[in-house]
């Protein structure tokens, strides 16, 4: 393996300079991509020489425009089908790889094909049958087509390995393996990967010619532009401890990683219970429902997605501000993986971890094989949770008097604050606004912030103060959702108001109305909720034709 020395920094380099082709270049334009990354700028000219090449590097740093640019702009020829393959790990990556390769490659008509586990095995020789010049699977699904003949190896001239440490981490090795052997000996092979231990060198030595070593990660693989923090922990109540820390760090988007699959699900419950907006991804769930949590989240409609190391894979999530794990990996490799999911494209990130007393060997040997030196932060105490909650308190009371006041208060205000006894009349009118379940009102208003929604108070009437608690305990209730939410710009007061109007239901008989993202719940007498849901058919709010229904465990 010949190792080529990292380059020097050099000056804005466009992919003109490269010598890409003007129809290549005319597809950079289309997709946005401006200049190349470090990675596609040192691999091109190696690659589009005919060298084999490993590259290192981490997650999100261009990888697929650092071997499909050079693919499409001189590696294919004109004449045959099936001449590139690339193996990734998951089925994510390699739909990923083929859909932006078919785009660089665009103005040359080079075809692509996806196949991948979990997809319909006909409709894919289908599309091979037609003919593509680059394949993109995964180990898995691919020998299967060498083995039937379905895919045909004898013209490949390029082999792409893509994260190829990850396919040897979830047990591809014996594919890897079977599928190299049924490939033309004389080939080019280029291999990414954020880590090169032995396992990786015993593949370049079996399956590479005289590989050429970009090393652009170095020993800090996974920490170039992120900030680590760990928080340590007993290791009781560490989903407690999570909450704690989303509330004192309050990240905008995260992904949180579990070791387990029952962690995942357990985890997003918790954090759904607590008002955060959170959804779960592991290998139980569905493809269909795995493509549209997906979906959503690229969309940036989930906040916080949990998931495991298998399930996040190849996941390409570029606004990520968070990596959080809820516990160390059994490996420091896993960790750099993880947290190559944020700080992507130049942009900073930071890494969370939890560390209980039996996570202290992986930490150890993190700082020393990686030399990233998580900074430790402390888990506020009971003094600063506290001053949290009194500030989401007195949010809650600017929410529910919005209007500015007259002149006429403003002046009976300064005229109260000079009494002598002021503080224990007004400890005694928040008491009134809050009542005396303080630990729900606490819920409540950390709920209100964690979700950044306006809605009406659980507790509050019209004048902001709590009905007698055998008020709102004598009648039973029933939660109804409603098909407006957040993004429609929904404000709580504008539906209780419209419930009103149309249902002919009474300021206290409406409780609580919780504003989420996609839709809001309010709550009603029990032995009105048909006649609500009858009265409110055919309402319009927001320009959308309200439906309500019984709320299924929301």
């Amino acid at each position: 393996m010949t190792e080529t020395p990292e380059p020097e920094e050099e000056g804005a380099q466009t992919f003109a300079d490269l010598g890409v082709h003007d129809d290549v270049l005319e597809a950079l334009a289309e997709m946005g991509w401006e200049s190349p990354t470090p990675v596609q700028r040192d691999c091109y000219p190696l690659a589009i020489a005919g060298h084999d090449v490993i590259v290192q590097s981490r997650t999100g740093t261009g990888k697929t425009g650092a071997f499909g640019i050079p693919l499409v702009d001189g590696l294919l020829s004109d004449d045959g089908d099936e001449q590139a393959l690339v193996l990734a790990p998951t089925r994510e990556l390699a739909l990923q790889s083929a859909r932006e390769i078919a785009k660089l490659g665009k103005g040359r008509g080079i075809d692509t094909v996806a196949v991948y586990g979990g997809a319909s095995m006909e409709q894919q020789i289908r599309a091979l049958e037609k003919g593509a010049r680059v394949i993109s699977g995964t180990p898995g699904r691919v020998l299967d087509h060498l083995k039937r003949g379905t895919m045909k190896a004898s013209r490949l001239r390029v082999l792409v390995l893509d994260e190829a440490d990850e396919m040897l981490s979830m047990g591809f090795a014996k594919e890897l393996h079977a599928i190299i052997e049924r490939l033309p000996a004389k080939r080019q092979t280029l291999l990414f990967s954020a880590t090169v231990d032995r396992a990786i060198k015993r593949v370049a030595e079996k399956y590479m010619t005289d590989p050429q070593f970009l090393g652009l990660s170095g020993d800090h693989v996974g920490a170039l532009g992120i900030e680590h923090f760990v928080y340590m922990v007993s290791g009781v109540g560490r989903v407690a401890n999570l909450i704690t820390v989303l509330e004192t760090e309050d990240p905008e988007s995260a992904l949180i990683f579990c070791n387990t699959k029952a962690e995942t699900e357990e985890v997003c419950a918790a954090l759904q219970r607590a008002g955060f907006n959170a959804e779960w991804l592991n290998g139980d769930r569905p493809q269909r429902e795995r493509e549209e949590v997906l979906a959503r989240v690229r969309r940036e409609e989930v906040r916080f997605l949990v998931a495991t190391d298998v399930a996040a894979r190849g996941i390409d999530v570029s606004h990520l501000t968070h990596v959080i794990n809820f516990s160390l990996p059994g490996n420091v490799e896993q960790y750099v993986h993880r947290t190559g999911r944020t700080g992507r494209a130049g942009k900073t990130g930071t890494a969370i971890t939890l560390v209980g007393p039996t996570e202290l060997g992986i930490l150890y040997y993190l700082r020393l094989q990686y030399r990233i030196f998580p900074v430790e932060r402390t888990l506020p105490s009971e003094g600063e949770q506290r001053t949290r909650q009194e500030a989401d308190r007195i949010a809650m009371i600017e929410a529910a008097y919005p209007k500015a006041p007259s002149e006429q208060e403003l002046a009976l205000v300064r005229r109260f604050m000079t009494h002598s006894n002021a503080e224990s009349m007004l400890a005694g009118l928040l008491g009134a606004f809050f009542g005396t379940e303080t630990e729900d009102v606490d819920k409540v208003a950390a709920s209100r912030r964690r979700r950044g929604k306006e809605h009406v108070d659980a507790h509050s009437n019209g004048n902001g103060q709590k009905p007698a608690p055998e008020e709102a305990e004598e009648v039973p209730t029933a939660t109804l959702s409603v098909n407006v939410g957040r993004r429609d710009e929904l404000k709580a007061s504008e539906l209780g108001r419209l419930l009103r109007d149309r249902t002919g239901l009474k300021r206290k008989e409406i409780g609580r109305i919780r504003v989420r993202d996609e839709h809001a719940l309010v709550d009603v007498p029990e032995d009105r909720a048909q006649d609500v849901i009858e009265s409110m058919a055919g309402a319009v709010l927001k320009d959308r034709e309200l439906q309500l229904e019984l709320a299924k465990n929301d």
